[in-house]
């Protein structure tokens, strides 16, 4: 099951974030769950906001891109029982950037290793990972996860 494995890892499946703006965590269709972008909040606050440069730390940005994994996990859940979740499709990975930052790919491997521990062999998945000028509320990053069920 989804949950154990994220204690087994040592993470807590947070609440859902309620919406910043006109739209809704996550929608089914079929036997595709699509989430809306998941920012790094952790119980409410933001985990890392700013452009990300050389000089920051990518580790600090890939444990933020696993929190936006764990939200889009509990977005999931409001559309969808736990056992209904088979795997993860595809991951879009947006990392605000500095003009010369060119690891958002890196940044990105913090959700993509996450959801290889969660899901095993399908929580492998295609991928972008693109550097933007800003994001929503000044997040560092954010992630959409499409889900099959």
């Amino acid at each position: 099951m989804i949950t154990k494995r994220i204690q087994e890892a040592g993470l807590i499946l947070p609440q859902v974030n309620p919406p910043i703006a006109s739209y809704v965590p996550a929608v089914r269709s079929g036997s595709t769950i699509f989430t809306s972008g998941q920012l790094p909040m952790k119980e409410g606050q933001l985990l890392m906001t700013g452009i990300m440069t050389a000089s920051r730390s990518l580790e600090e940005a890939q444990s933020a891109m696993k929190q936006c994994f764990l939200n889009a996990i509990a977005a999931a859940l409001l559309v969808a029982r736990e056992d209904e979740i088979k795997g993860v499709l595809k991951l879009g990975a947006f990392v605000a950037s500095a003009p010369d930052f060119t690891d958002q790919h890196k940044v990105a491997n913090g959700a993509s290793d996450l959801a290889k521990l969660i899901f095993g062999d399908a929580g492998v998945h295609a991928r972008f990972a693109v550097g933007v000028a800003s994001l929503p509320v000044n997040a560092t990053v954010e992630l959409e996860v499409i889900f099959s069920v």
